[in-house]
């Protein structure tokens, strides 16, 4: 990879950090000075575009607090590597169904004023696949909202990937525990969200594997909120996430990455805590506002599989859906799945724990 490219994705990574969340980071930890090129890139994309936000904030300000959000958001969970992106890229299709982008969520401070630009500018420079995975993206493609939440505040779990040092610290933190200010900011994104891709859209589509862990946060907002939960193979979905962690932290980590053996632990535990978390609000959630979808009838037949959801949950849009699902689903057919390989020491560890468990 060039360093152009390099700095592209990581600037859609991880770039764009609002100064105040970026000072909050260094407040809570200490980043090393190994990783001063990715401080650098961070520090001075969210100081270049700061001025702008604030004109965003001001020139907005009416329209956001007069925005009235659709009351059955159709949210997709599960844990990370368990088929969420691929279900959201299937769901996104559907013309009725509004949700953040790759171009909102790289700077959404600024990505309802900019946003000819950013698209403009994504389509010119943007590298034709996710640096963690190989699945191919784009500036229009679907895009999880934690990712966009990571510019406006540190209680994300992306506060883990660029401190992974203290990635269980900022998973309890984050994820498994919650805050006012997270709400707040998480509404805020939401309300971006629906200004940025909503006009002519009547439903509104969320995915965020983190969100598994805040079924009533969810559901206090969205009492009618519809859930997919995707189910894969604790083994494969764990070894997968392994691999993404140390991918992504080499891109957006402000330290070091702990060695494989120690990812492996962490995320273990966190695949565990996180399943828990979601199994003890499970029954908050509302009779016939949930879906269950395993991973491998997703792969295996993804229209069928989409078919079911629409099915389930009482979604009306299926027959202006179902032509740009199939078109999606022919694309895909020539994505080639990254191999997942991990240190022989740390697959022997996944192993014992898996045994364990």
């Amino acid at each position: 990879m060039g360093r152009g490219a390099l700095l592209v994705d990581r600037l859609v990574a991880g770039g764009f950090v609002r100064p105040a969340v970026l000072l909050r980071g260094l407040q809570l930890r200490r980043p090393a000075l190994s990783c001063w090129r990715v401080s650098l890139v961070m520090g001075l994309s969210g100081l270049l575009v700061e001025p702008l936000a604030w004109v965003q904030s001001w020139l907005f300000a009416r329209r956001l607090q007069k925005v009235e959000l659709p009351d059955d958001p159709i949210v997709v969970i599960g844990h990370w590597r368990s088929g969420t992106t691929y279900l959201h890229q299937l769901l996104a299709c559907d013309p009725t169904l509004a949700t953040a982008r790759n171009s909102l969520t790289m700077a959404p401070q600024v990505a309802l004023l900019l946003k000819p630009w950013i698209r403009s500018a994504l389509k010119a420079l943007m590298t034709q696949q996710r640096p963690i995975d190989a699945v191919p993206w784009g500036p229009d493609d679907p895009q999880e909202d934690e990712l966009g939440l990571a510019r406006l505040t540190m209680d994300t779990n992306m506060a883990g990937m660029a401190f992974p040092l203290a990635y269980p610290w900022f998973f309890r933190r984050n994820v498994l525990g919650s805050s006012g200010a997270f709400e707040r900011q998480w509404l805020h994104f939401t309300k971006l969200s629906w200004l940025h891709d909503g006009k002519g859209k009547t439903g509104l589509l969320i995915k965020n594997s983190a969100h598994s862990a805040r079924v009533e946060l969810v559901l206090r907002h969205f009492p009618k909120a519809r859930f997919v939960l995707l189910r894969r193979d604790p083994q494969a979905s764990i070894r997968s996430l392994v691999q993404v962690k140390q991918r992504l932290g080499a891109l957006v980590g402000l330290q070091p990455l702990p060695d494989a053996v120690t990812q492996v632990e962490e995320t273990v535990a966190a695949h565990g805590q996180l399943l828990d978390a979601f199994e003890a609000s499970r029954h908050r959630i509302p009779a016939g506002q949930m879906v269950e979808l395993p991973y491998e009838a997703l792969i295996r037949q993804p229209l069928v599989a989409v078919r079911r959801i629409y099915d389930e949950l009482g979604l009306s849009s299926w027959s202006v859906a179902q032509a740009p699902l199939q078109a999606r689903i022919a694309q895909a057919r020539s994505y080639t799945a990254d191999p997942v390989t991990l240190p022989l020491s740390a697959q022997q560890r996944l192993n014992d724990l898996m045994e364990e468990a």
